[in-house]
């Protein structure tokens, strides 16, 4: 069953893909990523070329759909599309800072779909040295189903991270908070301190840091 008009109608569309591809005479890869805000876990970065012939239905801003909707959606993009991820670690992040780990991991994932393409990355910059055509637009997983679609793949796959990671850790509540800062995770914080998945150039890790050294 198709989705209902007033339903299709607000979500992205293929528009911004058609007009790269008849500019560029190349396929068009949608660039979002996903755990630039966490205290915890990596950024992940995806880089998703639709099949125009098999776009699946209802794709839009991971964050506006369901977990369970994500994962739909995810299964049904990795069977009809070419896909590639990018991990940025915590080491990364804490060495270059978050914004840097992230233009890595565009250009990173990018390269990783291996063809040669343009793309739509969501957000206000293209990384420098991008290997490719490429242009940037705000709020492009609200906007592009290509992007929409890159979002989904970033988010669900740093979201099973993190639940995989809380299986060791887990005081820190990461199947719950996926490494956000949450009332929960800030407490788990001052209680038991700061572990190797902990982002130490984030303000409140370097807080509970110093405050783990003040006690001693």
């Amino acid at each position: 069953m198709g989705l209902p008009a007033e339903t299709r109608e607000s979500l992205p569309s293929y528009d911004l893909e058609s007009e790269m591809m008849d500019l560029h005479r190349l396929p068009v890869a949608g660039i979002d990523e996903a755990g630039r805000g966490p205290w915890a876990g990596p950024v992940v970065v995806a880089a998703v070329i639709l099949n125009p012939d098999h776009i699946p239905e209802g794709l839009n801003d991971s964050k506006l759909l369901t977990a369970d909707a994500r994962e739909d959606r995810y299964a049904e993009i990795v069977a009809t599309a070419c896909v590639a991820i990018a991990i940025g670690q915590v080491r990364r992040i804490d060495r270059d800072n978050i914004l840097q780990a992230s233009l890595w991991g565009m250009r990173a994932a990018f390269r990783g779909l291996q063809v040669p393409a343009a793309a739509l990355i969501d957000g206000n910059m293209v990384p420098k040295r991008f290997p490719g055509k490429a242009r940037a637009v705000v709020g492009g997983d609200g906007i592009s189903v290509s992007v929409a679609a890159a979002s989904i793949i970033a988010k669900v796959t740093r979201d099973r991270i993190m639940v995989k990671l809380s299986r060791r850790y887990r005081r820190y509540g990461w199947e719950n908070n996926k490494g956000y800062g949450t009332p929960e995770h800030a407490r788990a914080l001052e209680k038991h301190g700061v572990c190797t998945h902990h982002r130490r150039s984030f303000s409140p890790v370097e807080r509970a840091l110093r405050l783990a050294e003040s006690r001693g």
